[in-house]
């Protein structure tokens, strides 16, 4: 867990809410280890990953992360290839100018792109959820229709409808017309502290995701089975391990008891608690953006793979 410094003290130690080329959402964290700068770094979709080095020079941040690729040799021959890719950071109180630069893949010629980051605000300690009262039960899911939710991508293919009083996501492909690039769905309202309760079924192999404020993904898998690990079901994808493994089997239905407090998160599946009043370090892969601070929609993840959900019902936090 990074916790953010003072600028003063330390002008890069600490998370940072990025917006990377394209505006979409990242994050980066760095930390003193050993007396060495150590950052990881989540660049839109996907898990936080560790860089390969980070310094300091004439005053900037400079990361490098190494990517494998492949690359045709002088006799046409596919061979791996190694490319480095270097993001130079400026700081300014809490501001960050970066700047990427990454050899094309092809080998002719590289890529540069900037893109911003500002210093998350400091996590707050952890609630005592004994004292937190809930509002009134928010109905999100009308059993009949889509009314109150909204794809987050206008222009991408809508896979959701109401079956049955269940909301399905349909990822059927059709055979031999163009591939479709199905979209996640989000509500209307957005919301800040809450405690949401839901439904799923997920098919074997299937694959989704609830997100709290658009921002942090409670993992919806068919993990059944495997090993503890954070893209579990029940995780915090990526970023936090669920204390025991409490899913069903792939085809039954199975529920999530979801606290979001203080950014703070608790997370009860099937009835067993495998994530208590734990901190969240920053957005995961496929927020919306990065701000930690401003309330967002609960949105699932329908580009992966057919979900069902029901029962959706939310208390938002009284103050």
């Amino acid at each position: 867990m990074l916790a953010s410094s003072n600028a003063a003290e330390d002008p890069w130690l600490g998370a940072w809410a990025l917006t990377i080329p394209g505006g979409g959402a990242g994050w980066l964290g760095v930390e003193e280890r050993g007396g060495q700068l150590k950052a990881s770094l989540l660049w839109g979709g996907g898990s936080v990953l560790p860089l390969d080095a980070a310094h300091v020079e004439n005053s900037k941040l400079v990361l490098t992360r190494v990517e494998t690729v492949d690359r045709k040799d002088a006799s046409g021959k596919t061979v791996k290839t190694k490319i480095t890719e270097t993001i130079t950071a400026t700081a300014s109180g809490d501001d960050l100018k970066l700047v990427t630069v990454k050899p094309r893949a092809n080998g002719n010629g590289e890529d540069k792109a900037e893109f911003s980051g500002r210093r998350q605000p400091p996590l707050p300690p952890a609630p005592d959820l004994s004292n937190v009262k809930f509002g009134e039960p928010i109905v999100l899911f009308n059993g009949n229709d889509l009314s109150g939710w909204r794809l987050t991508d206008s222009g991408a293919d809508n896979g959701w409808r109401a079956k049955d009083g269940l909301l399905v996501n349909d990822t059927t492909q059709e055979q031999g017309k163009p591939r479709k690039h199905f979209g996640n769905l989000r509500t209307e309202r957005e919301f800040t502290d809450f405690n949401l309760k839901l439904e799923t079924r997920v098919g074997k192999g299937r694959n989704s995701g609830v997100y709290l404020r658009g921002i942090y993904e409670v993992q919806v898998e068919d993990s059944y089975g495997k090993p503890l690990d954070p893209h579990n079901m029940g995780a915090i994808y990526s970023r936090i391990t669920p204390s025991s493994a409490a899913e069903k089997p792939p085809g039954e239905w199975q529920t999530l008891d979801i606290t979001l407090v203080d950014r703070h998160v608790t997370v009860i599946l099937n009835g067993t608690k495998i994530v208590d009043n734990q901190p969240l370090a920053g957005c995961t892969g496929g927020a919306l953006w990065s701000d930690v601070s401003r309330p967002g929609p609960i949105y699932l993840q329908g580009d992966h793979t057919g979900i069902e959900y029901r029962n959706l019902v939310l208390r938002p936090r009284l103050n």
